[in-house]
């Protein structure tokens, strides 16, 4: 592995780096930033964990000063991975000066326009909340110099394209520009043609669907037994952190609840909750105060816990990708993990399509 100080990154984020007990980069950071400070554009196929989020970060912190209005934007499909970003950012630059502000719906804006007025070099935002501030003239993009679309095929999913490419058309053409993708839909691949000027492609972990590292599983068994062997399951098997995913906002609300009246440390997050509600979730999950996390795929978005041990897919997903996004929130970073899938009946048929794609065996338990 290459260590970061033959990158050509300034002293101050390798301080940083070295505070946080970073020396050797990631493969995805390794190829990715000499490019991105060569100013030239970035298309990456890359998953969560993969260190995406400090390839982009270490390079546009690289280049950005203090204190001459925004020069930095990073889009992200949700509030979670927008403030996961924004933590990532400033802790990679907190010797840098750089101030960097998140802005993102189901929070008030008096505090991100009081954030906003006291001058942000980097700004992270979802979609709809940015141009909601473009309209108030509160932030402006016209000095931005380095600009990524994180996670693009998720805010092609959430029906985002429009507001992205207006949101592009707001920030010059002269620009250091990168879009990183766990797919590349057609839609994605037409908005890197229209927008990136002769990027450079790493399909890092594209089309991986081996779950490799992770320990995969799956029992069939009626809806109603379900919650009775999970907590057997995790009082068995319960080392480190759970991730309980779920289809619905009303099925994660009940699996929360029982598994509390079965005395575990649960939190939940669905869409449905309060702005407040969810970052107090996350914040005792990342902490480790919670062992389990019940969650919905939407709500989830941005996740990002080394401990986590065990994903449940509480609930079988409708589509194969959806899979292995799930269980790609264990095993980070070459760690192991393990992963099971609880099958009712009825969605047997639908799990059998997701088997045929998984390259890694399976165990029937």
């Amino acid at each position: 592995m290459t260590r970061f100080e033959e990158l050509g990154i300034k002293q101050s984020i390798l301080d940083a780096l070295v505070e946080q007990g970073f020396a050797e980069a990631f493969p995805i950071q390794e190829a990715a930033i000499p490019v991105l400070l060569s100013g030239r554009d970035v298309i990456g196929q890359a998953h969560t964990g993969t260190g995406k989020t400090a390839a982009y970060s270490i390079s546009m912190l690289q280049a950005i000063e203090p204190g001459k209005g925004v020069q930095g934007l990073v889009v992200a499909p949700t509030r979670e991975l927008a403030l996961q970003i924004t933590t990532e950012i400033k802790k990679f630059g907190r010797h840098t000066g750089i101030r960097v502000v998140a802005i993102y719906g189901g929070a008030g804006m008096g505090g991100q326009l009081d954030e906003l007025e006291r001058g942000a070099d980097i700004v992270v935002a979802t979609p709809g909340r940015l141009i909601d501030h473009i309209e108030r003239e509160s932030v402006e993009l016209d000095r931005v110099a380095h600009l990524v679309l994180d996670e693009a095929d998720t805010m092609l999913d959430m029906g985002f394209i429009e507001d992205i490419e207006f949101i592009l058309a707001q920030t010059p053409k002269e620009k250091v520009m990168s879009l990183f993708s766990a797919t590349m839909p057609v839609p994605i691949l037409r908005l890197s043609e229209e927008y990136l000027r002769n990027p450079k492609q790493f399909l890092l972990d594209a089309d991986d669907l081996s779950g490799e590292g992770i320990d995969q599983s799956f029992l069939v068994l009626r809806d109603r037994e379900k919650i009775k062997y999970l907590t057997k399951f995790i009082r068995e098997n319960g080392e480190g952190q759970t991730i309980v995913f779920c289809s619905t906002k009303w099925r994660t609300r009940d699996v929360a609840k029982m598994l509390r009246d079965d005395r575990f440390n649960t939190v939940a997050i669905e869409g449905d909750m309060s702005q407040n509600k969810r970052e107090h979730s996350m914040s005792r999950f990342r902490q480790g105060k919670a062992q389990i996390l019940v969650a919905t795929d939407v709500a989830a978005r941005g996740i990002d816990v080394p401990e986590v041990a065990l994903v449940v897919n509480y609930d079988v997903p409708n589509q194969e990708m959806v899979y292995f996004h799930r269980i790609g929130r264990t095993a980070r970073a070459g760690a192991k993990g393990r992963a099971i899938t609880l099958v009712s009946y009825s969605s047997v048929g639908d799990f059998n399509i997701i088997k045929r794609q998984v390259k890694a065996e399976m165990t029937d338990l």
